[in-house]
């Protein structure tokens, strides 16, 4: 995991408390949930428990999502309803958008620059997809919109180009890298399609070659009803009414195995991936103390 090393005051491999804060690394996204989860649980007998109680650590969340998959894979866990523990401030959440990341490759010829005859541009072409992505984005933002998201719209990046090696070479190769933050109900191989014939119908007469290749699979965008008793539960224990995030999650791979989920964590997103990272101590007990309740009421009222 990167992080930044040589500008943090503190040991990012070392819990250090100042100034009523937690330093280290993770300790607001998200591995100080994973202790105080454990803490809350140990607060319980076996006996107690008339529902399971199952605490969950996934790999690669940041990167390929490969943890959250090989749980879909296996069908585990079982389980009712999830939370899942990264940073919202302890305000519950049930809904975030998903990512798509795209590499947008355009292939041309090469040839001297004094005579635009003796090759075929791909950056002049990719003026073409830009202007392309680009419309569609505002097709995408003007006909998809949910008002519980700060950016109530879906959001397409254009984050990274390279093309040619010299200026008096023809640009035989020209990439693009996108990000594309679908809101809840857009599916990401629908969208890749789309894309994708845009793409290729707005160079179909340049003779130059278009292909596309996922950056990683994607995560889905999250959405758990606000009907749902999870969801209901963690408003009424934090008093705040459930929310929505532009940041992913394993969220959508439980929901695909039928988990209720909120996204409910003690952290502040504006901490995630920055050096210092902190928790408030102030965050600890709170946060213990509204785990233990949703463990009593989900995992020890509940009837068998």
């Amino acid at each position: 995991m990167p992080f930044d090393q040589g500008r943090w005051k503190h040991d990012p491999f070392r819990l250090t408390c100042a100034d009523g804060r937690l330093y280290g690394l993770g300790t607001s996204d998200m591995k100080a949930f994973l202790a105080l989860a454990v803490e809350a649980a140990s607060s319980f007998t076996a006996p107690q428990l008339q529902q399971p109680l199952i605490i969950v650590a996934t790999a690669d969340e940041e990167s390929s999502m490969s943890g959250a998959k090989a749980l879909v894979d296996a069908r585990r866990p079982q389980a009712h309803y999830a939370v899942i523990g990264e940073p919202t401030g302890m305000r519950p959440v049930r809904m975030h958008k998903g990512i798509l990341m795209e590499a947008i490759h355009l292939r041309g010829r090469s040839g001297h620059s004094s005579d635009p005859a003796l090759g075929n541009s791909a950056l002049e072409g990719m003026h073409r997809v830009l202007g392309e992505l680009l419309r569609w984005r505002a097709e995408l933002q003007a006909q998809n919109r949910n008002p519980l998201f700060a950016v109530p719209y879906p959001t397409l990046n254009l984050g990274h180009i390279h093309g040619g090696d010299n200026p008096n070479r023809i640009c035989a190769d020209c990439e693009l890298h996108i990000d594309l933050r679908p809101i809840p109900g857009m599916d990401l191989q629908a969208l890749r399609e789309i894309m994708q014939t845009r793409l290729r119908a707005v160079i179909q007469d340049t003779g130059l070659e278009l292909s596309c290749r996922p950056l990683f699979d994607g995560t889905p965008a999250m959405e758990t009803a606000a009907s749902s008793e999870i969801v209901r539960a963690t408003e009424a224990l934090t008093g705040h009414q459930a929310g929505a995030v532009a940041f992913g999650t394993e969220g959508p791979y439980f929901t695909q195995m039928g988990i209720n989920t909120v996204v409910l964590g003690p952290g502040d997103i504006d901490q995630a991936h920055q050096p210092d990272e902190y928790l408030a101590e102030a965050r600890i007990a709170p946060m213990l103390e509204l785990l233990r309740k949703l463990i009593q009421q989900f995992c020890v009222a509940r009837a068998a």
